[in-house]
């Protein structure tokens, strides 16, 4: 059948051609069609083959033409594994621009800021919803002589690895070497498997840094093929070190092996003492570079929106969960039941070192978070209003509503995103906590005051971005005073007007203004933390 259509197609009636009436009535028969073509000229016969021959020769053109220009494309591709060097200083329409398009949705009309390809119109969209295309300038790749390719495996909560992101980027644009898209920590107690995409806008990150280091999402294949196979080098880098550990240490690994791996990445890198490039560029990546993915920054402009209409608000990270409380021992408040759960749960992980400890000493060298009681006490001491939206940053209180009885005495109007959202808004977060946790975050940075009860990664972070954005109203608890203070209070020995204004008196430089970072030599650990306080970085510093 397929035969015969082809042939009946050159017997088409045209102003030019050759047609065989006896072939062509044989075939329309054929088909159960009726010839028409009998009187034409038989002489025409040879204007048809010829016809025919170059259209023949026009299609092996075409054909020859698309194979050679995939062939290209596909060198092209490959260049930087296999293809000669010459390959890979072409100009290619598939390389990134060093400009995109940006297009600004007019109403509702939402669409992705960044598009390598120009940006197709859609007939059909109605006037009101027009479109705004700007041109958004990309920095230029930065060119260099590639030593190799660093892999990364961070370790911890979000803003643990979020610091380690920032540390990696500064040692690969200093090592001048190719970053892979870092792994999340996947296997730690919040059992969380958010790739780095799921909660970062992976695109940006790789855009925003390529004038300063050159990242890729995977392994180039030859590579991962070796990775794969065990061919490459893995290890913890010794934590606090400045960049000529990883000059001298890593890098010769690196330009070694092609491949180096590098797993445990938090606080690997020095507060102190490093070249100012490093730290600006460790800024760089934290403030512009890590942004979340269109979600998780929709939803937490949501919050914000629905916070701000009872006017301003206060951000609590109540950081009394029972991870928390397990991991550090402190027990304050709790039942004897609750104290045998968390000590039996402190025993069930190994790379929780320390077993054995006294909550009570503990509390009153201030390194337990404040508990929800000891938290109204001093929010009132404060004089914070009672009237205030207060949103919890948090996971779920240890102890429920029974701790959160007093809090929400002194303040009615505490909120939570799980309350201030339908369960469906949520649905897509649930099980994965630095997800949830990167919602926080963005509410943490935007609200009027934030009061963080203890000082972990996430009260350091946001501390650090906050005064990024012009030293926003953080209030950094002096603990070690306020229980001594609380104990005072509700032993009777110290009244409540003496009491709240200690407090005051004691917080009055403590809330996030411009200040130097403390630097301990040889006890990097007890200095303060560069991401807390980066005054590299800022604006007016004292």
């Amino acid at each position: 059948m397929n035969g015969g259509f082809g042939d009946w197609k050159m017997c088409r009636l045209e102003k030019k051609g050759c047609f065989d009436p006896e072939f062509c009535d044989k075939h329309y028969h054929h088909m159960g069609l009726k010839s028409n073509v009998k009187g034409l000229d038989k002489g025409k016969g040879l204007n048809s083959m010829v016809s025919r021959s170059r259209m023949k020769l026009w299609m092996i053109r075409a054909t020859t033409t698309v194979l050679l220009w995939t062939c290209v494309v596909q060198l092209t591709a490959m260049g930087e594994l296999w293809g000669p060097r010459v390959l890979r200083g072409w100009p290619s329409c598939f390389n990134s621009s060093d400009s995109r398009l940006h297009v600004k949705p007019s109403s509702s009309l939402r669409m992705k800021a960044y598009s390598a390809l120009p940006v197709p119109v859609n007939p059909s969209l109605s006037s009101s919803s027009s479109l705004v295309v700007e041109r958004i300038s990309l920095p230029p790749k930065r060119i260099y002589k590639n030593n190799g390719y660093l892999m990364v495996s961070c370790n911890g909560g979000l803003n643990q690895m979020r610091a380690a992101i920032c540390d990696m980027v500064a040692i690969a644009r200093y090592l001048n070497v190719t970053l892979i898209v870092p792994e999340l920590d996947k296997t730690s107690f919040w059992n969380d498997p958010s790739e780095f995409q799921d909660i970062f806008d992976v695109d940006h990150f790789i855009t925003s840094l390529r004038d300063e280091v050159r990242i890729l999402k995977e392994l180039p294949p030859r590579l991962k093929r070796r990775v794969e196979l065990g061919m490459h080098y893995s290890m913890p880098p010794v934590s606090w070190s400045d960049i000529s550990y990883y000059q001298r240490q890593i890098l010769p690994l690196i330009q070694k092996f092609k491949v180096v791996h590098l797993n445990r990445t938090d606080a690997r890198l020095a507060n102190n003492g490093l070249p100012s490039e490093i730290q600006k560029l460790r800024c760089r990546v934290n403030y512009a570079a890590l942004r979340f993915t269109s979600q998780i920054e929709e939803l937490g402009k949501r919050v914000i929106s629905l916070l701000r209409q009872n006017g301003p608000f206060l951000v609590l990270h109540l950081r009394y969960e029972m991870d928390m409380l397990a991991f550090s021992g402190c027990t304050q408040g709790c039942t004897n039941k609750e104290v045998e759960e968390l000590t039996r749960m402190r025993y069930a992980y190994p790379w929780w070192k320390e077993k054995v400890i006294n909550s009570d000493l503990k509390r009153k060298d201030g390194l337990c978070p404040l508990t929800p009681e000891e938290t109204a006490l001093v929010l009132k001491a404060l004089d914070i209003d009672r009237r205030v939206t207060v949103y919890i940053a948090a996971g779920e209180i240890y102890g429920g509503a029974r701790r959160m009885a007093s809090l929400t005495a002194a303040y009615p109007n505490v909120v939570r995103k799980e309350t201030l959202l339908e369960p469906s808004d949520l649905r897509f977060f649930q099980n994965h906590s630095s997800q949830m946790a990167a919602l926080d975050y963005l509410v943490s940075l935007e609200s009027d005051i934030f009061v963080p009860t203890y000082d972990g990664n996430m009260a350091k972070v946001v501390e650090g971005h906050r005064r990024h954005f012009g030293f926003r109203k953080t209030f950094l608890l002096n603990r070690k005073l306020l229980v001594e203070l609380i104990d005072q209070y509700t032993n009777g020995s110290l009244g409540w007007d003496e009491f709240s204004s200690s407090v005051k008196a004691a917080h009055a430089n403590r809330v996030g203004r411009p200040s130097k970072r403390s630097i301990i030599p040889d006890r990097p650990k007890e200095e303060d933390y560069f991401y807390a306080n980066p005054q590299e970085c800022l604006i007016s510093s004292s």
